[in-house]
């Protein structure tokens, strides 16, 4: 299934002498130029387009012929952001032009898609080290151009998964720390050494003085690398790159597999790939953002962050807690609404989210959560009956039974969760519970 997000542009993409020009919709302005100049290291920022746009047409899981997907660009006051997701939904890529890499006026602020097809990808691969690559967002042209000529459409068609995975994936980073820091030698040197025939095997790994070294169980300060061979994106930048940082999760012995980032850092630029904690495992299922989805005043609570987020590279949920007049746990379940619409995401490197410009609609969570929308049709049949910290709920002919952990958890006696032991995220039966929970305490205070 497919959601079209659409853009007006005055023109289409070009690239002509290898100069390239991205078309944007957004921002305060209608069709506003967010930028306009070169990239100061042309070579490694063509090679870092080409890895995003490589992962938006490849399937890790259960490989087939390559799709042709549009990796999305946006823009801010100081950098520009190409992110993309492979066709399976298992990795996320995202590279970050950063102020040092661009030369030039960044005026505005929008989000646009990139038309990453054969001709074009045939020409950022000659870009050599010393010719220039110049970047002009905003309306231009008519018609998209390369050395050989090329067509974009004014409409951008994203996959409904790519919004659900751009909401889980910024829930998911925001509780990631970084693990490993990595010359780029190391980097490559560990690369190299990882075992063939691990696409599909959960591999975890621990600093070992420069390097990493690789353990087949989870232990305190491991990073999660499930389907080693998804890296393989990071290897034609790794020649660019000065460090490799890992962040994930913080795990404890016999944890279950968990995502993980794995970010090369030229200086200039930054490319990062995001795991699923499995190779066959989409970020569009995961369900991470659920519980940030099921306050009452989530939806209410977006639309005031919604009018309060600006046009800065990064936002920040205590102030806007502040601009707000609520708390910033309040914040982070408006933020995680907004990024059911594409419009958060979180970069881990800064510890901080960024904003994109795209359409909001309060109804997309609910439709593209059915848990959610189970929850709420079993606390509108009064199915949820509460008992201490456990709870019984009826759901058509059976009576399942849901129990509160130590750790604040939440297990039941569902086959879904017989099955995923909440690795994916609470049945519709915990959610409930937990929803109905939360509005007893409302009622209390």
């Amino acid at each position: 299934m497919s959601v079209v997000q659409t853009y007006r542009y005055l023109a289409p993409s070009t690239l002509a002498q290898r100069s390239l020009a991205l078309q944007t919709s957004g921002g305060p302005a209608p069709n506003p130029r967010f930028f306009t100049g070169f990239l100061t290291t042309g070579q490694a920022a063509a090679v870092g387009l080409l890895a995003v746009a490589e992962v938006a047409r490849t399937r890790y899981h259960r490989p087939v012929s390559p799709a042709s997907l549009d990796p999305v660009v946006t823009g801010s006051r100081d950098r520009l952001r190409f992110e993309s997701f492979s066709g399976c939904c298992g990795v996320y890529a995202r590279l970050d032009v950063l102020p040092t890499g661009l030369d030039g006026d960044v005026s505005e602020h929008g989000t646009t898609n990139v038309d990453v097809n054969t001709p074009l990808r045939e020409a950022l691969a000659r870009v050599g080290g010393l010719d220039p690559l110049h970047l002009s967002v905003g309306p231009d042209d008519l018609t998209v151009s390369t050395l050989d000529g090329a067509v974009v459409e004014k409409k951008v068609p994203l996959p409904a998964r790519w919004l659900r995975g751009f909401a889980e994936v910024q829930v998911l980073a925001a509780r990631f720390e970084p693990r490993a820091e990595l010359p780029a030698a190391e980097a490559s040197a560990f690369l190299r050494r990882l075992p063939r025939g691990s696409e599909r095997s959960v591999l975890w790994v621990v600093p070992a003085g420069r390097s990493l070294r690789l353990t087949s169980r989870p232990v305190p300060g491991a990073v999660c690398l499930a389907g080693a061979g998804r890296l393989v994106a990071l290897q034609p930048m790794l020649r660019f790159a000065k460090t490799l940082r890992v962040y994930g999760p913080t795990v404890a012995p016999g944890a279950a597999p968990a995502p993980s980032v794995w970010d090369l850092d030229t200086g200039a630029l930054r490319l990062s790939l995001t795991l699923s904690p499995e190779p066959y495992r989409g970020f569009s299922g995961e369900g991470a953002a659920l519980a940030a989805l099921a306050g009452d005043d989530v939806v209410d609570d977006a639309d005031l962050i919604s009018a309060l987020l600006s046009w800065d590279p990064t936002i920040e949920p205590d102030r806007l807690a502040e601009q707000a007049g609520i708390d910033a746990e309040r914040v982070r379940g408006a933020l995680a609404q907004l990024g059911t619409a594409g419009r958060v995401g979180y970069d881990v490197a800064e510890a901080a989210y960024f904003h994109r410009v795209m359409p909001y609609d309060a109804g997309r969570a609910e439709r593209d959560n059915p848990r959610l929308v189970g929850a709420r049709a079993l606390l509108d049949a009064e199915a949820v009956q509460l008992d201490g910290t456990a709870a019984t709920v009826r759901s058509g002919d059976q009576v399942y039974r849901v129990r509160q952990l130590p750790d604040g958890g939440l297990t039941c006696t569902c086959p879904w969760w017989a099955k995923h032991r909440g690795q994916r995220g609470p049945c519709r039966h915990a959610l409930a519970t937990r929803m109905l929970a939360a509005e007893r305490v409302e009622e209390r205070v």
